[in-house]
């Protein structure tokens, strides 16, 4: 790795508070790269070799069974991924490639399990990572169990209008409908009529163009709630 990219990494909240010397012998072996869209990173079942951290861009995890893919998960920046396989020194659960032009940090597994072992700050910041990507989890697991398609539609809506549109109710999709539809559990075909079914609450579609013009009618339909929508609980 370059020294001048040493600073940017060392500002990560998982980095910034590790030892000195533990930070340099962790990044000795690191690798900061750029990668292009739809690239494989990792694929299922192999070996963890390396634990991933995005700085930049975002990288689409992925499974797949009996002649079906599905989209696990939309990482973002900044954000590792795959971290318990690399603790565990176990196999990647699921497999990862980039969906835009990305700038990965790549740390061998040996040397974070080793950093892990003698670094409390490094640890402690190793474990809020993995809590927060579980809460993650547990969070869309159940948005799948006590919600209908329309009403997590409907609330991936809000949250991404308050994300990707500073909440005007007007915002493009960060993703391909297919995508989406992956992620929330749903087939292309059931995405579009949810999408026909949420028109009487305001939501109109132009692509990947997004317009939400009666937010109070959608949130009436969605019962949005901190426990499963908020991202800091």
């Amino acid at each position: 790795m370059r020294s001048s990219d040493l600073p940017q990494v060392r500002a990560l909240s998982l980095f910034s508070s590790m030892g000195e010397e533990n930070f340099e012998a962790l990044m000795q072996a690191a690798y900061l790269q750029t990668f292009p869209p739809q690239l494989d990173l990792v694929h299922e079942g192999d070996p963890a070799d390396f634990l991933y951290v995005v700085i930049e861009g975002c990288v689409e995890l992925y499974a797949n069974a009996n002649r079906r893919e599905a989209t696990m998960a939309m990482v973002h920046p900044v954000s590792a991924f795959i971290l318990a396989a690399v603790l565990k020194d176990a196999v990647y659960l699921m497999s990862a490639r980039t969906r835009a032009r990305s700038k990965i940090l790549l740390i061998p597994s040996e040397n974070v399990r080793s950093i892990f072992e003698l670094d409390d700050a490094f640890a402690r910041a190793m474990v809020l990572e993995m809590a927060g990507s579980y809460r993650y989890v547990i969070k869309e697991h159940k948005g799948l169990k006590l919600r209908s398609s329309v009403e997590r539609l409907a609330n991936t809506l809000l949250r991404q209008d308050h994300q990707f549109g500073n909440g005007s109710g007007t915002f493009e999709l960060p993703y391909d409908k297919r995508t989406l539809a992956s992620l929330l559990g749903m087939t292309p075909e059931n995405l579009s009529r949810a999408f026909n079914t949420l028109k009487p609450y305001g939501v109109e579609v132009d692509g990947t163009k997004i317009r939400l013009s009666d937010i109070k009618s959608l949130k009436t339909l969605a019962k949005p709630t901190p426990l499963i929508d908020d991202p800091k609980t």
